[in-house]
């Protein structure tokens, strides 16, 4: 995923429990790498092809005044794709070793969708490891006992061979990547002539089809699609401690800014922001980068410095 990455980034490896896990870092000019700089750690959702492309549009910006740790997780884009039955446990051990590897200070977790919902989990159980928490769109995807994002029937998507079929035909072609994106995952904007207007570039595109397409990709996919990785994200964030803004895109579907508001209640005094951003989606950060960026920035200049 080297080459979707932005100028000045490298990538290194870690080595968890269950395999390696890749991340990209600022390691040459126009950076100057500095360890002591406080660490900002971005995570990316899970959907078929997702990596740590999904934050380049925005995590550059921060090069120069925080060391930025952009990784794709285990069985996404560089990292192992081990063969296993992908649970949500795999994630807050794996993410846990990584920023025990990579941080000695607390960090903060940008995130988002279930990633978002995994690290408000992770800061509850670890809070020694989290500074602050900058969530996009989190969710559990059964948050509240309502199931939200499965789109293919269960006795389909669980039968052997047919869901590698539907995971094939559904993430590993060009068209079918650009399908979704634009049909969920982005707004459908229209010029005033009527004629739809697309965000979506080739660049990412690829960036998803190389992650995609890689070897045994599809047991981390299939885990999401299934609902394996599915939880209800309302039972933990009323024991979060951790400051924590969320900011939401208006016309996200499966996850509305309704729910958003809803799961934000459950903890006014640590949920200290919350906004929405209109014309976004779900993947707010590749739709409105720039909108995303300012509104992380304000986030990290109101947090407390680390004592």
């Amino acid at each position: 995923m080297l080459q979707f990455q932005p100028p000045g980034f490298g990538q290194k490896t870690v080595q968890t429990s269950l395999g390696a896990i890749a991340y990209y870092t600022p390691v040459d000019a126009p950076w100057t790498p500095d360890a002591s700089l406080p660490p900002l750690v971005f995570l990316h959702s899970f959907g078929g092809g997702a990596s740590a492309y999904e934050w380049s549009k925005v995590y550059p910006a921060f090069a120069s005044t925080h060391r930025v740790i952009a990784p794709d997780l285990l069985g996404w884009g560089d990292s192992d794709h081990p063969v296993r039955q992908y649970r949500n446990d795999d994630y807050l051990l794996t993410l846990a070793e990584l920023i025990q590897q990579v941080s000695e200070a607390p960090v903060t977790l940008v995130a988002a969708s279930l990633t978002g919902a995994i690290a408000v989990r992770l800061a509850v159980a670890q809070p020694h490891l989290v500074r602050s928490l900058f969530l996009s769109c989190p969710s559990g995807f059964a948050d509240f006992g309502q199931a939200a994002g499965r789109r293919i029937p269960l006795q389909i998507i669980g039968l052997p061979l047919l869901d590698r079929l539907i995971y094939t035909l559904g993430a590993t072609s060009d068209l079918a990547v650009r399908n979704f994106l634009e049909q969920f995952l982005f707004t459908k904007r229209d010029y005033p002539t009527g004629e739809l207007q697309s965000r979506i570039t080739n660049e990412m595109v690829s960036a998803y089809l190389e992650s995609a397409r890689r070897p045994n990709a599809e047991y981390s996919a299939l885990a999401f699609l299934r609902g394996d990785l599915y939880f209800d994200l309302s039972m933990y964030l009323p024991q979060l401690a951790i400051p924590t803004a969320i900011v939401w895109g208006k016309t996200a579907q499966f996850t509305s800014v309704e729910l958003g508001r809803r799961l934000a209640a459950l903890n006014p005094q640590a949920i200290q922001s919350f906004q929405e951003i209109p014309d976004a989606g779900v993947l707010s950060q590749l739709e409105q980068p720039s909108v995303v960026t300012g509104l992380l920035a304000k986030w990290l200049h109101a947090s407390p410095p680390i004592n």
